[in-house]
């Protein structure tokens, strides 16, 4: 299995960090655009799609800036990270993603991305 490569996109956002942090950092607004069902007890958050579960660990959070989980499945240094930056002189507020994917998957992996903040801009309105 070849190694993962990390990467990052960048989303511009029409909402302010706060709307966007609720949607990024909860069992309900990550179930309202990133799965079918999202359930949290603590620092534990479980995934559920249609016939498949995946669990992820709540390692970094701080607050309207950054949420980072790290799946069970990961290796030690990989991660999914949401950044939220604010641009001053544009007035915008910025996701940036980053996840890992494998040298091979990295498109398929970018592509589910867009589609997945798509649907995060839609439920946000922006």
């Amino acid at each position: 299995m070849a190694k993962k490569e990390k990467f990052t996109m960048e989303f511009p956002m029409r909402c302010s960090a706060k709307i966007l942090f609720e949607f990024i950092s909860t069992a309900n607004g990550l179930g309202e655009w990133f799965a079918d069902k999202v359930d949290q007890q603590d620092k534990e958050f479980t995934f559920r799609w249609k016939n498949s579960a995946e669990y992820a660990k709540l390692i970094e959070l701080d607050e309207n800036k950054v949420v980072r989980f790290k799946w069970d499945t990961m290796e030690k240094d990989e991660y999914l990270e949401f950044k939220i930056e604010k641009i001053d002189v544009t007035n915008t507020t910025v996701l940036l993603l980053t996840d890992f994917a494998e040298p091979a998957d990295l498109k398929d992996q970018q592509l589910l991305w867009e589609t997945q903040i798509s649907e995060l801009k839609h439920r946000i309105g922006s």
